[in-house]
């Protein structure tokens, strides 16, 4: 695939349309935004992935990347930012557009192969391009990043009911259709208003449904090579489903269309349990000028404890902020870390007694500070349903949310500079001419 074209600004004119930067308020937040950006940096890290060669050219850099600010900054979906973009002239701006565009330049679908290329390893420039800014604009100091606060949460998935049902020309002694779907909510009712012997009762009325329906299809199919092909899949996820219990050890399946999803119990009393991934976030100790920014994002499957996740979150965030950590706060459920060598004595976690000193104590009352960031970035940047698909989603998606996190406190950070800024100039008294 051959590089993308990237987008300069070169001045030009046009007779019958006038540039934005000629119809828009240039002191507006998002174009200080669009202009603190280091598009190159951005260009150079994402072009990586491309090679000169033959074929279309992708999509600029600039635009695909502003997109993806955009999407997680102000809490859209892919279908919705497309629709805002055609009508927002700074939406337009931002992405590097000189003229105003009545029409998309790109199909929707761009965007999640444009995610899915770019990956978790590259899609973090993002991240690290808002804290670079941060500090650039004095919303943030480099200091500030040597003493973190990290907790996990979890990224719940939007796992729906299967919908997408086909015929492939068997024919079932009976479907299940409306039986099967009375049973699930009863059990679904009965569970909720634990009524558990009749919940377990409408359970096992729902699996006698599957396996009829499992050998059913089975005596159907034997013999034929391409059935056994085509079906082989499906009857192994719904043998999987069968057999397993409660309380097993290992992976199970809680959903046929995203296995990544694992159930997580975090003792809420009004979620037991949730259906994700467990999502690693870092902020920092002291809240920076802009706000309580955060540092780092990282997706963790498999539902590790949260104290062996610090081998492989310390390294990634030191390579995200560039610099080394000194102080790490954690809760609890950091007990018995595995932190690097370097680091094991850095990590300060609730309830400690030895090497805990007077004003690391006092530091420790910070440590809450962290909860109101996952709290921001879950329900206002699309972390609280991930809506991209496989595991590689469940990382993209935590970075992206943690980055529209950081946009956005820099979006106001921006608005009450500018605003702070012009009030000192309305008071400077004026001079008196002679």
């Amino acid at each position: 695939m051959s590089r993308p074209r990237e987008k300069r600004e070169t001045g030009e004119q046009d007779l019958f349309r006038s540039r934005l930067d000629q119809i828009i308020n240039m002191k507006h937040a998002l174009v200080r935004l669009a202009q603190a950006i280091d598009w190159p940096v951005l260009e150079e890290r994402f072009g990586a992935v491309y090679s000169d060669g033959p074929g279309m050219p992708p999509l600029p850099t600039r635009l695909m990347a502003g997109l993806a600010i955009l999407k997680h900054t102000f809490n859209l979906s892919d279908e919705v930012l497309c629709e805002r973009w055609v009508e927002n002239p700074y939406f337009q701006y931002l992405t590097g557009e000189t003229f105003f565009c009545h029409t998309l330049p790109f199909d929707r679908s761009s965007m999640t192969r444009w995610r899915s290329r770019m990956g978790e390893e590259r899609i973090v420039a993002l991240l690290q391009e808002s804290l670079s800014i941060a500090v650039k604009t004095g919303a943030m100091k480099p200091a500030d990043t040597r003493q973190v606060i990290v907790d996990t949460t979890v990224q719940p998935k939007n796992v729906m009911f299967p919908t997408d049902a086909k015929r492939k020309g068997l024919h079932l002694r009976q479907s299940y259709v409306r039986v099967g779907k009375l049973a699930l909510i009863s059990h679904q009712r009965y569970a909720h208003a634990k009524q558990f012997k009749r919940a377990n009762k409408a359970l096992r009325r729902l699996k006698t449904y599957l396996g009829r329906t499992i050998r059913d299809i089975s005596r159907q199919i034997a013999g034929d090579a391409g059935l056994d092909a085509l079906f082989k899949w499906p009857l192994y996820q719904a043998a999987t489903v069968l057999e397993q219990r409660q309380r097993q050890r290992g992976r199970k399946i809680y959903s046929l269309h995203a296995h990544e999803v694992e159930c997580i119990g975090k003792g809420k009393a009004h979620m037991p349990y949730e259906f994700g991934v467990k999502v690693s976030v870092a902020t920092t100790l002291k809240r920076s000028k802009g706000g309580q920014f955060a540092l780092h994002a990282k997706a963790l499957p498999g539902n590790p404890y949260d104290g062996h996740t610090l081998a492989s979150v310390i390294p990634d965030m030191e390579k995200t902020i560039g610099n080394e950590i000194d102080r790490i706060l954690a809760d609890a459920g950091y007990r018995g870390h595995n932190a690097p060598q370097s680091h094991k004595f850095r990590v300060f976690t609730a309830g400690q007694k030895r090497r805990v000193t007077p004003a690391i104590k006092r530091q420790m009352r910070r440590r809450s500070a962290v909860e109101s960031v996952i709290g921001h970035i879950k329900s206002e940047h699309r972390m609280g349903r991930n809506y991209l698909a496989g595991q590689q989603g469940d990382a993209l998606n935590a970075i992206l949310a943690a980055a529209g996190y950081n946009f956005s406190l820099l979006l106001r950070w921006l608005k009450d500079f500018l605003s702070l800024l012009i009030a000192l100039l309305q008071l400077r008294p004026k001079s008196v001419a002679a």
